[in-house]
Order: C-alpha cells, then sequence, then structure tokens
C-alpha cells in the first residue's frame, strides 16, 4: 500500500503539544492501548500467536485500531501493535511469547562468544518490513482520526533482554556483562544501536508521525551506570534519527523517551534531541517540570493500578495529576506505564473522559 496522500489528519492536538504548542486542552493516549485488557483483542488473538499478529500487517492494524473504535474521541493518538523485541529478532535471536511467563529467548547471550550468532549486517527492510507495512496500512486506515506512533526498544532494555533471556527480577545476568565485559557490551549497545536507527527511520517513511523510545528497565541501573550504558545510546539515537530524516527530506516527527525508573536522569534526557520525556508514576509533575524547566513536554504519567480502584479514585487521582502539571505545563496524558491486562476497559474510559474535562476547563 502507498504512503503517497494518507488522509489528512482531523485530530492534530497530540503534535501539537508533543512540540511544545499552547493546545486547548491536555492531549490522551494509553502506553498499550492495543492490548490484553480489551475483549477484542483476545477475539483476534485465540487463533493466532503473539508475533504472527505482529508479523501479519492486517492483524497489527486490526488491533491498532481497536482502541481508536471503541473509544473515539477520546483518545488523541494510536500506537501500532508491535513489540521491542523484534528488534533482537531481526538481530538473529529467536523470541516465543509464552503464555504465563512473556517473552522467552530460547537461546540467549551466555558470553560475548555469543555475539557472533548475531547478524553482522542487518537488512532492516527484509527483517521489519511487516511493522513498515502495518504503519503504512494503519495510517490509511486510521482515516486521518489521530496521528500514529512507531517506536522500539532502547538499547540497554534490549540488551537486558538478550542476556537474560526474558523477563528477570534482578538483571544480575546482564548487569554483569556491564563489569565483566564491559567493552563488549558497548559493541552490543552500539550494535542495537544502529538497527534502532534504521528502523526508527523506516518507520517514519512508513508513515509514523511520532516515534517513542521505551527503556523500560532505565531504573534498574545506578546513575553512574545509565550515564555509561544507557544516555549516550539514547542520545545517538535521537541525534542520528533526526540527522538521517533531515538528510531523506522526511517529517522531523516529535521524539519522546520513556526512560521507567530513572528519576536521577530527568536533566540529563532533558537536553538530548527528545521533544518530550515520559514519566512513571514515581515521579512528582511539579518536581519534574522545576528539574525540566519547561525545557520539555512532559508525558504521564498516574500509576496504571489506580485503575483499580473505582471510579471515584480514578476521577481523584486524574484530577489532581492535570492540576500538578499546570495550567500552563506542557504536557500530554498518559499511565505512568503501559495498562494492565485484567483492567476493566469502562475504568480507562473514566480516566479518559476526566482528563479530557478537567484539562478543558483547566486550560481555558
Amino acid at each position: 500500500m502507498s504512503t503517497e496522500a494518507f488522509p489528512p489528519l482531523k485530530n492534530d492536538l497530540l503534535l501539537r503539544a508533543a512540540r511544545g504548542e499552547k493546545v486547548e486542552r491536555t492531549p490522551i493516549w494509553i502506553m498499550r492501548q492495543a492490548g490484553r485488557y480489551l475483549p477484542e483483542f483476545h477475539k483476534v488473538r485465540k487463533n493466532h500467536s503473539f508475533f504472527e499478529v505482529c508479523r501479519t500487517p492486517e492483524l497489527a492494524c486490526e488491533l491498532t485500531l481497536q482502541p481508536i473504535d471503541r473509544y473515539g474521541t477520546l483518545l488523541d493518538g494510536s500506537i501500532i501493535f508491535s513489540d521491542i523485541l523484534v528488534i533482537p529478532q531481526a538481530l538473529g535471536l529467536d523470541v516465543q511469547m509464552v503464555e504465563g511467563r512473556g517473552p522467552v529467548f530460547t537461546d540467549p547471550l551466555v558470553t560475548p562468544a555469543d555475539m557472533s550468532r548475531l547478524s553482522k549486517n542487518v537488512d532492516v527492510e527484509k527483517e521489519l518490513g511487516y511493522v513498515y507495512k502495518a504503519i503504512t496500512l494503519t495510517r490509511h486506515k486510521l482515516e486521518g482520526r489521530v496521528p500514529l506512533f512507531g517506536f522500539i526498544g532502547a538499547p540497554w532494555t534490549l540488551m537486558a533482554y538478550m542476556i537474560e533471556g526474558g523477563g528477570s527480577k534482578t538483571l544480575s545476568k546482564a548487569k554483569s556483562w556491564l563489569w565483566k565485559y564491559t567493552t563488549e557490551s558497548h559493541e552490543l549497545l552500539q550494535r542495537v544501536t544502529d538497527v534502532a536507527v534504521e528502523f526508527l527511520v523506516g518507520q517514519v517513511r512508513a508513515g509514523a508521525q511520532l516515534l517513542q523510545v521505551f527503556d523500560s528497565w532505565a531504573g534498574e541501573l545506578s546513575p553512574y551506570d545509565f550515564k555509561q550504558f544507557s544516555l549516550p545510546y539514547i542520545k545517538q539515537i535521537a541525534t542520528r534519527v533526526r540527522q538521517q530524516l533531515a538528510d531523506e527530506k522526511l517529517p522531523d516527527v516529535p521524539m519522546v523517551i520513556f526512560a521507567k525508573g530513572a528519576w536521577y536522569a530527568l536533566e540529563d534526557l532533558t537536553d538530548i534531541g527528545y521533544n518530550v520525556v515520559s514519566l512513571d508514576w514515581t515521579i512528582d509533575p511539579e518536581y519534574a517540570r522545576k528539574v525540566t524547566q519547561d525545557k520539555v513536554v512532559l508525558q504521564g504519567n498516574m500509576d496504571p493500578t489506580v485503575l483499580y480502584g473505582g471510579d471515584e479514585a480514578i476521577r481523584e487521582t486524574a484530577t489532581r495529576m492535570v492540576h500538578a502539571f499546570g495550567k500552563d505545563g506542557k504536557h500530554i496524558a498518559n499511565l505512568g506505564h503501559g495498562i494492565l491486562p485484567t483492567v476493566d476497559p469502562e475504568a480507562l474510559r473514566i480516566y479518559l473522559e476526566t482528563i479530557q474535562k478537567v484539562s478543558s476547563e483547566l486550560k481555558k
């Protein structure tokens, strides 16, 4: 499907807010909004494996549209249905999504010698072209209702998965590499970064209108180690992606960084080339505004578990959050992490409605 002549965008609120422009209300989208909390998601998933859905543009598109169809004008953005682990797959590692366990690498990296199993020259178009096709198809099917996010996992988070072989409470295997095999760790992070840059540019080429980098395990690093093993690579991604977009005369799309748990790095994250810094729920919005000095747009950050707390708790917490980011604050509303799989979709509706109502009144 052609990337020519996408339908015109009818709601550009999220794009304007992401660029730091003054907006009439706070835009909102939700991490993992195309996901397991929706009954319609399970109808599609019961006949297809997780990565089969990711690799089938029509199915990925269908899941991306589900929350937009359900919530209508309550959502101001969509995010392509995919997974951060498609980059390790492109590098040659086998990843399975196992029910009840999450992602499992059948043969993770144990020592640097295992890096010889990774593809040296990844043909990103060949390995991940299905994501591009899904993005292009979704841009057409959205019919301009809301803008579309593309995304990647950050190099440190992906490296950690590739070594741990899946989720981990301590990340002891991955973190031990940082000290035992420092040079090789940097080499691995650089190889992931090179693929990530190309993949993000390809997503914009395919039609993505914003990009988010998920550093889900940033907070597992000390401030010193974050500066050594994460920050240089997420900075490099922003710099190189922008340069390549300019070289190819592609749109200079807003970029978001979400370094979960890295509250200590807020100041560092403010001036490395991202328009938006996403906050988890452990960061006070007023503190974040003070540290970032309103140089970037802030995104977030209600605790996702509040959605289990009943309508009153949701309304109260959402209202307090909107006021904490302030009348003149640059803010995109979201949760402090992805929506949890057992949340009632109607609880999310209350959150979306409250953000719209309260922010419209506040910004009058």
